[in-house]
């Protein structure tokens, strides 16, 4: 992949639609996020039949699914979907389907490559939006806003203090650890919290070996 600094207008080479980017393959070819994340739809349908409430497991099993890459703003709608699957199993009081619906729109609607460029990672905002949409908070919100935003916060600054290269794998376990440890002192709604061991580290050629906490080096 190749990462610019402002955008350019590109085409999709899938579907040809033509619209300003900044991330492109290094032979000059551009996949729009919508082509990139065909088959995302997928994830409902395994988070409606899954019976745990240990979201890296859950998680790890959309990972496995044919529209997942390694790197990509599906991630952005992963983190969300996997932990509010695990809450309604853990006993938390949401009506899943519209739940997850929601979360799929709002994941959608961050971009790939935001992360280096907003300074803000999807998947860390994943888990915000996760916050957001069990508390039901709104822009005029008190305490649910709040919330949201200090769930945001504690991902972002975990994914911030590893540091880059970007890893949406590590980055979306960060913010899933994350999650479950605020909403259990928040909540009072306690998630499954396994060890993580990477099993992506050959897949990713900016690897950060033994910086990142999930690496086999580590365990």
């Amino acid at each position: 992949m190749e990462y610019l600094e402002s955008d350019e207008h590109m085409e999709c080479a899938i579907c040809h639609k033509k619209e300003n980017s900044k991330t492109r393959c290094v032979n000059g070819h551009y996949v729009c996020n919508e082509c990139h994340t065909k088959g995302m739809d997928s994830i409902i349908g395994l988070c409606i039949g899954e019976s745990s409430s240990n979201p890296i497991e859950i998680i790890n099993k959309m990972m496995a699914l044919p529209f997942c890459h390694m790197h990509g703003p599906e991630h952005h709608v992963m983190v969300g979907c996997a932990l509010l699957t695990a809450y309604k199993n853990a006993g938390g009081q949401i009506e899943l389907q519209a739940a997850l619906t929601e979360m799929m729109n709002r994941g959608k609607s961050v971009p790939g490559g935001a992360c280096g460029f907003w300074g803000a990672c999807g998947a860390g905002i994943s888990s915000g939006m996760f916050i957001s949409i069990i508390s039901k908070s709104t822009p005029l919100a008190q305490e649910p806003f709040a919330l949201s935003h200090k769930m945001t916060a504690k991902s972002l600054g975990e994914i911030g203090a590893i540091g880059g290269p970007r890893c949406c794998k590590r980055d979306s376990y960060i913010s899933i650890l994350s999650a479950i440890d605020f909403v259990k002192e928040n909540f009072g709604i306690e998630m499954e919290k396994p060890e993580i061991v990477c099993n992506y580290s050959s897949k990713n050629n900016q690897c950060i070996g033994k910086r990142c906490p999930f690496s086999k080096a580590n365990h």
